[in-house]
Protein backbone atom coordinates (compact mmCIF):
# COMPACT_ATOMS: atom_id res chain seq x y z
CA UNK A 1 0.00 0.00 0.00
CA UNK A 2 1.22 3.25 -0.88
CA UNK A 3 0.48 6.57 1.37
CA UNK A 4 -0.01 10.07 -0.90
CA UNK A 5 -0.69 13.82 0.49
CA UNK A 6 -3.24 15.65 -1.33
CA UNK A 7 -4.15 19.13 -0.74
CA UNK A 8 -7.40 20.65 -1.47
CA UNK A 9 -6.08 24.06 -2.25
CA UNK A 10 -7.73 27.27 -1.34
CA UNK A 11 -9.59 27.76 -4.45
CA UNK A 12 -11.08 24.13 -4.15
CA UNK A 13 -12.07 24.99 -0.08
CA UNK A 14 -13.73 28.08 -0.91
CA UNK A 15 -15.52 27.52 -3.85
CA UNK A 16 -17.24 23.73 -1.80
CA UNK A 17 -15.44 21.12 -3.90
CA UNK A 18 -13.55 19.14 -0.52
CA UNK A 19 -16.49 16.87 -0.51
CA UNK A 20 -15.94 16.26 -4.30
CA UNK A 21 -12.59 15.52 -4.12
CA UNK A 22 -12.81 12.85 -1.53
CA UNK A 23 -15.42 11.27 -3.29
CA UNK A 24 -13.17 10.68 -6.51
CA UNK A 25 -11.03 8.54 -4.22
CA UNK A 26 -12.98 7.07 -2.12
CA UNK A 27 -15.09 5.59 -4.91
CA UNK A 28 -11.80 4.29 -6.71
CA UNK A 29 -10.84 2.51 -3.18
CA UNK A 30 -9.02 4.46 -1.44
CA UNK A 31 -8.58 5.02 2.26
CA UNK A 32 -8.41 8.67 3.35
CA UNK A 33 -5.84 8.16 6.69
CA UNK A 34 -5.72 11.18 7.76
CA UNK A 35 -7.45 14.77 7.30
CA UNK A 36 -7.22 18.24 8.21
CA UNK A 37 -8.49 21.81 7.25
CA UNK A 38 -5.90 24.42 8.01
CA UNK A 39 -4.12 27.17 7.37
CA UNK A 40 -0.47 27.00 5.59
CA UNK A 41 1.56 29.41 6.77
CA UNK A 42 4.96 30.91 4.74
CA UNK A 43 7.66 28.56 6.61
CA UNK A 44 5.41 25.31 5.71
CA UNK A 45 4.92 26.57 2.14
CA UNK A 46 8.53 26.86 2.16
CA UNK A 47 9.53 23.98 3.10
CA UNK A 48 6.44 22.14 0.85
CA UNK A 49 7.48 24.09 -2.25
CA UNK A 50 11.66 23.89 -1.57
CA UNK A 51 12.26 22.19 -5.25
CA UNK A 52 10.95 25.42 -6.75
CA UNK A 53 13.11 27.75 -4.81
CA UNK A 54 14.81 30.53 -7.22
CA UNK A 55 11.90 29.75 -10.02
CA UNK A 56 9.95 32.73 -11.26
CA UNK A 57 6.28 31.49 -9.86
CA UNK A 58 8.18 30.15 -6.99
CA UNK A 59 6.66 33.42 -4.51
CA UNK A 60 2.96 33.20 -6.57
CA UNK A 61 2.99 29.59 -5.13
CA UNK A 62 3.86 30.60 -1.85
CA UNK A 63 1.82 33.72 -1.53
CA UNK A 64 -1.50 31.29 -3.01
CA UNK A 65 -1.06 28.11 -0.84
CA UNK A 66 -1.04 30.54 2.08
CA UNK A 67 -3.75 32.57 1.34
CA UNK A 68 -7.02 30.50 2.44
CA UNK A 69 -7.59 27.47 4.19
CA UNK A 70 -6.30 24.20 2.44
CA UNK A 71 -7.65 20.47 3.26
CA UNK A 72 -4.57 18.04 3.94
CA UNK A 73 -5.15 14.91 3.54
CA UNK A 74 -3.40 11.16 3.10
CA UNK A 75 -4.36 8.77 0.53
CA UNK A 76 -3.67 5.45 1.06
CA UNK A 77 -4.12 2.41 -1.42
CA UNK A 78 -2.49 0.40 -4.12
CA UNK A 79 -0.67 2.74 -6.45
CA UNK A 80 -1.75 5.53 -4.85
CA UNK A 81 0.69 8.07 -6.43
CA UNK A 82 -0.17 7.29 -9.51
CA UNK A 83 -3.45 6.82 -10.31
CA UNK A 84 -3.97 9.92 -7.92
CA UNK A 85 -1.75 12.10 -9.57
CA UNK A 86 -4.02 10.54 -13.08
CA UNK A 87 -7.81 10.91 -11.32
CA UNK A 88 -6.13 15.05 -10.61
CA UNK A 89 -5.34 15.48 -14.09
CA UNK A 90 -2.39 17.79 -15.41
CA UNK A 91 -1.19 21.21 -13.51
CA UNK A 92 -3.09 23.61 -16.31
CA UNK A 93 -6.71 22.97 -15.58
CA UNK A 94 -7.42 24.31 -19.24
CA UNK A 95 -5.55 21.78 -20.97
CA UNK A 96 -6.46 18.71 -17.86
CA UNK A 97 -8.88 15.89 -19.52
CA UNK A 98 -12.23 16.09 -18.64
CA UNK A 99 -13.33 13.94 -16.08
CA UNK A 100 -10.28 14.85 -13.94
CA UNK A 101 -10.48 16.82 -10.61
CA UNK A 102 -8.87 19.59 -12.80
CA UNK A 103 -10.33 19.31 -16.20
CA UNK A 104 -13.81 19.32 -14.14
CA UNK A 105 -12.86 22.44 -12.20
CA UNK A 106 -9.94 24.01 -12.37
CA UNK A 107 -10.15 27.72 -13.43
CA UNK A 108 -6.12 28.53 -14.36
CA UNK A 109 -2.52 27.06 -13.92
CA UNK A 110 -2.45 28.64 -10.68
CA UNK A 111 -6.17 27.92 -9.55
CA UNK A 112 -6.19 23.81 -9.91
CA UNK A 113 -8.17 23.08 -6.97
CA UNK A 114 -5.60 20.05 -6.24
CA UNK A 115 -2.12 19.02 -5.28
CA UNK A 116 -0.77 15.84 -4.86
CA UNK A 117 2.43 14.49 -4.66
CA UNK A 118 4.27 13.57 -7.75
CA UNK A 119 6.98 10.44 -6.77
CA UNK A 120 6.27 8.06 -3.96
CA UNK A 121 9.71 9.87 -2.48
CA UNK A 122 7.55 13.46 -2.62
CA UNK A 123 4.81 11.24 -0.95
CA UNK A 124 7.21 10.25 1.88
CA UNK A 125 8.40 13.51 2.36
CA UNK A 126 4.96 15.77 2.13
CA UNK A 127 3.26 13.16 4.27
CA UNK A 128 6.11 14.17 7.05
CA UNK A 129 5.43 17.74 6.93
CA UNK A 130 1.81 17.46 6.55
CA UNK A 131 1.31 14.21 9.47
CA UNK A 132 4.31 14.41 11.32
CA UNK A 133 2.64 11.94 13.64
CA UNK A 134 2.41 9.03 10.78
Amino acid sequence: MERTLVLVKPDGVKRGLVGEVISRFERLGFTIKAMKLMCIDEDLASRHYAEHIGKSFYSDLVEYICSGGVVAMVVEGESAVEIVRKVMGVTNGREAAPGTIRGDYAVNINENIVHGSDSLESAEREVALFFPEL
